[in-house]
């Protein structure tokens, strides 16, 4: 018997030099890690990682925090919420509330991350802790922490620049080598990784029936490779045209999943039209509504 259940899912930002523009487009990245579905995703990415010695660190969270406090309302409509969200407000009493209504809670690097890093909160709770250390002992510590301290495998995201990347060299997929995590995005959200059927979906390897976390064995897998451990998922770090002028696969300025992407709805819409009757005359309709974005 398999089984895929959910976590709390780490989202680690590995400090670099971003512009505005980099900081705003990655902050509605975050937020839409957090808030697609309203949080209920077993995939909803919970806790970002970030270094105290990051410059523009604070810079990062106003950018979050406004993404997260602008992004379209939606209903508390699954059961429980309401709990799990009075739950994270009783752990961490000085948790700012965000949205209409103050329905979105956002916890900045709290003293006491325990319950942070243990509770699945599946509601609009998104928290932020801050690591002691910079540079490659920051991606080295991250690693660690999202390894050790979080509760659940099924997915970490990684964000960053290219160059810190380059600038990483072989280390950088080391660090990815590290981690115990059934899907690994970078610079793109696992959901991603969830959409594709030809990738493996599930906890990483290794969960008992006594301690069974993101659960065991996997799904999709259209390739059918046997004992799979892990897929890596990777994404531009900008979208379009800055993408191009940088040499970045990306045509959309605005991902169609953005949850403050305006014409998400109507590209949902003609993708799923278009899945159920496929016909090569519907794409102009499908690529001229995602990328007005």
């Amino acid at each position: 018997m398999t089984a895929e259940l959910g976590g709390v899912s780490p989202t680690i930002v590995l400090p670099g030099q971003w512009t505005k523009a980099d900081i705003e487009f990655q902050a509605n990245h975050v937020a839409t890690q957090r808030l697609h579905n309203n949080g209920y995703n077993c995939i909803a990415a919970q806790v970002v990682v970030l270094s105290k010695h990051w410059p523009q660190r604070n810079e990062f969270i106003a950018a979050l925090r406004k993404a997260l406090n602008d992004a379209p309302q939606r209903p508390a409509y699954y059961p429980g919420s309401d709990a799990r969200v009075a739950g994270a407000d009783a752990s961490y009493p000085d948790a700012q509330h965000l949205g209409a209504g103050g329905a979105r809670v956002l916890v900045v690097d709290p003293q006491d991350r325990q319950a942070l890093l243990r509770t699945e909160y599946f509601s609009p709770v998104l928290g932020i802790i801050e690591l002691g250390s910079a540079g490659e002992q920051f991606a080295e510590e991250a690693v660690r922490v999202a390894n050790d301290e979080f509760v659940g495998t099924l997915g970490v995201n990684i964000i960053a620049h290219p160059e810190t990347i380059a600038a990483l060299g072989a280390k950088f997929e080391e660090l990815i080598a590290q981690l115990r995590y059934g899907t690994i995005a970078v610079n793109a959200w696992t959901g991603v990784g969830y959409l594709t059927p030809t990738a493996t979906w599930g906890a990483y390897p290794g969960h008992l029936r006594n301690d069974i976390q993101s659960g065991v064995g996997v799904v999709h897998n259209a390739f059918l490779i046997d004992r799979p451990e892990r897929t890596v998922v990777r994404g531009p770090f900008r979208p379009a045209p800055r993408s191009v002028l940088h040499r970045e696969w990306s045509l959309s300025p605005k991902p169609p999943w953005f949850v403050n992407n305006r014409t998400a709805a109507t590209t949902g819409r003609l993708l799923v039209d278009f899945a159920g009757s496929p016909g090569w005359g519907k794409l102009p309709a499908i690529f001229a509504s995602a990328l007005r974005g």
